[in-house]
């Protein structure tokens, strides 16, 4: 029977001096890991980077506009002349070349505080980023206490089961002894495979979570993978009385990056309504041209003309009696294909001779444009009084947050001072009743009692202390010190 009590926990701690021969990751090369590899930190990144692409795009609107376009092929039937810009029934090959720029002169700063409320923009989406990496670090720290956690619970279970299993020898011997019966044996021997399971289903948590963890990092289920493990009376914690509530939301406004990102859009947006309301204004811009055009028959006179006939067109008056038809002559023309050389022949002269150029300035005047400009506006302040809406309530909620997260640290350090105590005073109790057990004043039943009571005050008590920890990172973290696990 303790072969069979013994085999899975062997097995088990197999697999724990396994993992111990593996490099052993820090919290901080943990959070790293995750910053390169969440893909949420990846989304936001790439939003960065469209928010990079929109601001150089606003900068060159400051620029002059220059366009260059070109045009060649072939017309037929009844068309206009590219060149004399009259109707023609004659196929011919065309060319157009045309450059224009422009430059808006004045605007009322609209291209000006546009750079400045898209470059806003850009530092808000860079608190975007800043943010995903500060909820990934805070995840990777919980699911990395989690681990420890599950650990220490562990090791409470182990000592608790080496502690029976000592019992049950020293029970062995006096069985055959003959001071105590067999049945004193055997409940221990209860207990323990009690125990076993126990420090195996502790196993289990460990495997579990660090299976979160490596979620959390993105890492392979399989991939060998094991962190350090700091002594939780090792992990650095701020008094308490230095992290009152009121102060760490007065320093977590101006430091975390979400109250960052609102506060750039909301500039951004009161720097857009200048922009909405420049576009109810005028705008004055210069623009200039250039251009030239080329066409040419594809077909092209062969010999001289030959007279096909006369064709009637009325009648002389000689005398009141007399009249004479009168006719013209009708004449044909034999036509042949150019060759594509004779096509473009003249390219050039072509292109000089009519070749085109234009100056001017432009203001342009929004009267009655379906109010677009002047809805545009109202919608732009509207946008700003939801932003500042919205910030109200991202402080509000950091706010209720630093204050839960507060009296919880404040709960968790009563709760670890009262599981302190009550590991002491078990400690003692099951110190005594094993005392009375080796005299032979305690039955095993009693004796269990208080080592349970005992074993579950050291579970208490672990709970406690690493919730009171991570309850105080979260306070350190509103507070802007990040997160760490040692000094």
């Amino acid at each position: 029977m303790r072969k069979q009590i013994l085999l899975p926990v062997l097995l088990q701690l197999g697999l724990v001096g396994t993992a111990a021969a593996q490099e052993k990751w820090g919290l901080q090369r943990c959070v790293e890991y995750a910053w390169a590899n969440n893909i949420t930190i990846k989304q936001s990144t790439i939003d960065k980077e469209i928010a990079d692409v929109d601001l150089k795009q606003s900068k060159w609107q400051q620029y002059p506009g220059v366009d260059f376009n070109t045009s060649t092929g072939v017309q037929w039937g009844r068309s206009i002349d590219r060149t004399t810009n009259v109707y023609t029934n004659v196929s011919n090959v065309f060319q157009s070349f045309n450059a224009s720029a422009g430059v808006t002169v004045f605007n009322w700063l609209r291209i000006k505080n546009n750079i400045l409320a898209t470059r806003q923009l850009n530092s808000a989406a860079q608190m975007d980023v800043e943010k995903s990496k500060n909820d990934v670090a805070l995840n990777v720290a919980t699911y990395f206490l989690q681990v420890l956690l599950a650990r220490k619970q562990m090791e409470i279970t182990r000592v608790t089961m080496e502690q029976t299993k000592s019992q049950i020898d020293f029970t062995r011997k006096r069985v055959e002894a003959g001071t105590v019966p067999e049945l004193d044996a055997l409940t221990l021997e209860g207990q323990y495979a009690t125990d076993s399971s126990a420090y195996i289903g502790a196993m289990a948590n460990i495997d579990q979570a660090m299976l979160t963890l490596k979620v959390a990092l993105n890492i392979d289920a399989g991939a060998p993978f094991d962190i350090e493990n700091p002594a939780v009376e090792d992990i650095p914690v701020d008094p308490i009385l230095q992290l009152q509530p009121e102060s760490v939301f007065n320093i977590a406004t101006k430091s975390q990056p979400a109250q960052k990102a609102i506060a750039f859009r909301i500039q951004s947006m009161e720097t857009s309504l200048k922009v909405a309301r420049a576009a109810t204004y005028p705008t004055i811009s210069v623009f200039g041209g250039l251009g030239t055009n080329f066409a040419s028959p594809t077909k092209t006179v062969v010999g001289d003309p030959v007279l096909a006939g006369a064709d009637l067109i009325g009648y002389a008056q000689q005398s009141p009696t007399v009249t004479y038809p009168v006719y013209v002559p009708r004449f044909t023309q034999a036509t042949g294909r150019k060759s594509f050389g004779d096509i473009w022949s003249g390219w050039g002269s072509q292109l000089n001779n009519n070749f085109g150029q234009n100056l001017g300035f432009q203001i342009a005047v929004p009267i009655l444009s379906g109010g677009q400009a002047r809805f545009n506006y109202q919608r732009a302040k509207l946008n700003l009084k939801g932003a500042q809406v919205t910030k109200e309530l991202i402080d509000q909620t950091l706010k209720n947050d630093i204050y839960k997260a507060y009296y919880s640290a404040s709960a968790a350090l009563q709760k670890l001072n009262a599981s302190k105590k009550s590991v002491e005073i078990n400690q003692r109790t099951f110190d005594f009743a094993n005392k009375r057990y080796e005299v032979g004043l305690l039955n095993p039943y009693e004796l269990l009692i208080t080592q349970n009571n005992l074993n579950r005050a050291k579970v208490d008590k672990a709970s406690a202390e690493f919730d009171y920890v991570f309850k105080m990172k979260v306070l350190e973290f509103y507070k802007g010190e990040g997160i760490r696990l040692t000094k």
